[in-house]
């Protein structure tokens, strides 16, 4: 207990940032990284959390059975000087998954978590503490492999693995402890999983769990300085793993460099399509969290974590289906050359999960790949779309209309077909040893749902037609 008290001290010490804290919930100054929107007079309650350390393991017992300690990483982040408003509530159903709710109105502007640059894990300063002496022939490794731009989360990696190896000596034992044991995302999965899964999330699980494999191998490359790394350690794959994930899952992207954070108890908060906070970084490299809108007490505070129209990223990273999606991309992983050419992305080819709609850009690219059959045809569409002359696109879309609601129900039949037999496959492993099972057919449900009211829409368009 006096090493890890040792190791709180710094923290303790640091009246700087708590300073800024009550600089930012008062008169004088909004952060410059704060929008203007935001109004510069604030004055929410905040308050302390009392916090008595309480002896703990060696090490954070990692295992997927154990507990998550999350109400110690409360109090031991309140003596860091994390400042909370009164309405920040931590709240979990199963003692597994949690999130943050309000119990207390919040203006719009108010200020939910301040987190001092003191606490905050950085990319850039986990590269300043252990430099290139220790991180430079693993990040060559990486580079040499094109993932230049993965660096900052391997250093967050690294750092997160260092920590670890500090058991309760680590000023971070507490946020250890408090994180997550079991994740459902790509880098947790078997090339099993994988094969229950649609090509495009299958892909992109497969790609993060390529991304864990990559990192491991360029950990072999950091040598451990005074057993900051020790051996044991890198050779453990579920340690590896699992602060792999940690960083992964915990860290946001900041500035157009690709810096990386971690901001203990501004973290927590879950992802929605609807968001009431928002997240912002000030000169000083303190972190902020703020409500985004007017919030009712009893509302959850959400953030977002990726595209909300496209939740198949959310789910191969972050191991969780988001079912509040309004839409989602239309699986025609086999148009991304018509994709390409028209200069749309899968942010445009999307059904609507509730609704069956289907957006323009799914039409187009039908279209566009229907045409391709007479080229002169296919070019004068091209050109009306790069245009952007409706008018003539229009006269396309309506001669064509039955050749491309035929190419949309070819693919939503065999879309569904595909989905029957990879969620069949999935029935038949057993959950003793392939547990991600039940959130793999959640996922597929969920996309055969989606399939099933386009389905019923494309079937309107057929009775339109006769």
């Amino acid at each position: 207990i006096n090493a890890m008290n040792e190791c709180l001290l710094p923290c303790l010490r640091k009246q700087a940032a708590i300073d800024a804290w009550h600089v930012f919930c008062g008169h004088s100054i909004v952060p410059s990284s704060i929008p203007a929107s935001i109004p510069a007079s604030i004055h929410p309650p905040f308050r302390s959390v009392p916090f008595q350390a309480q002896a703990q393991a060696a090490a954070v017992d990692i295992s997927e059975r154990a507990q998550r300690d999350v109400y110690s990483m409360d109090g031991w982040a309140a003596q860091c000087g994390v400042q909370k408003s009164d309405g920040y509530q931590l709240t979990s159903d199963d003692g597994i998954d949690f999130g943050v709710m309000t119990n207390v109105d919040l203006p719009a502007g108010s200020p939910v978590v301040f987190v001092p640059s003191t606490v905050v894990l950085s990319s850039s300063k986990v590269y300043e503490e252990y430099g290139p002496a220790m991180l430079g022939e693993a990040e060559g490794r990486l580079m040499q492999g094109g993932l230049q731009s993965q660096l900052p989360l391997f250093r967050l990696f690294v750092k997160i693995l260092v920590e670890y190896s500090q058991g309760q000596n680590s000023p971070y034992f507490h946020y250890l402890n408090a994180m997550p044991r079991r994740y459902n995302n790509g880098a947790s999965m078997t090339f099993a999983c994988f094969d229950c899964l649609p090509p495009y999330v299958a892909g992109l699980s497969m790609k993060e769990r390529s991304n864990f494999v990559n990192f491991h191998k360029a950990l072999r490359c950091v040598p451990s300085y005074s057993g900051l790394l020790p051996e044991e350690v890198v050779r453990d794959k579920d340690t590896v793993k699992w602060a792999y994930n940690v960083a992964v899952t915990r860290s946001i992207e900041w500035n157009n460099n690709g810096e990386r954070l971690i901001a203990p108890m501004a973290d927590m908060f879950n992802h929605g399509t609807e968001t009431e906070v928002e997240i912002a970084v000030d000169s000083e490299g303190n972190v902020n969290a703020y409500a985004a809108r007017d919030v009712p007490a009893g509302s959850p505070l959400r953030i977002s974590l990726g595209d909300p129209t496209n939740p198949s990223p959310l789910f191969a990273t972050h191991g969780f289906l988001d079912e509040s999606c309004p839409a989602t991309f239309c699986k025609m992983m086999d148009k991304g050359d018509e994709m390409a050419a028209l200069g749309l992305d899968y942010s445009n080819l999307l059904f609507y999960k509730d609704t069956g709609d289907i957006s323009a850009g799914v039409w187009d690219v039908l279209l566009y790949s229907v045409l391709k059959q007479d080229t002169n045809l296919q070019q004068g569409f091209y050109r009306a779309h790069m245009d952007g002359d409706e008018a003539t696109k229009r006269q396309y879309h309506q001669q064509y209309f039955p050749y491309t609601l035929e190419a949309l129900r070819e693919h939503v039949d065999k879309t569904l077909r595909e989905l029957d037999r990879l969620s069949a496959k999935a029935r038949g492993y057993d959950l003793s040893t392939h547990p991600r099972v039940p959130v793999i057919l959640s996922h597929n449900e969920f996309v055969k749902r989606t399939f099933l009211n386009v389905r019923a829409k494309r079937a309107e368009f057929s009775i339109l037609q006769r």
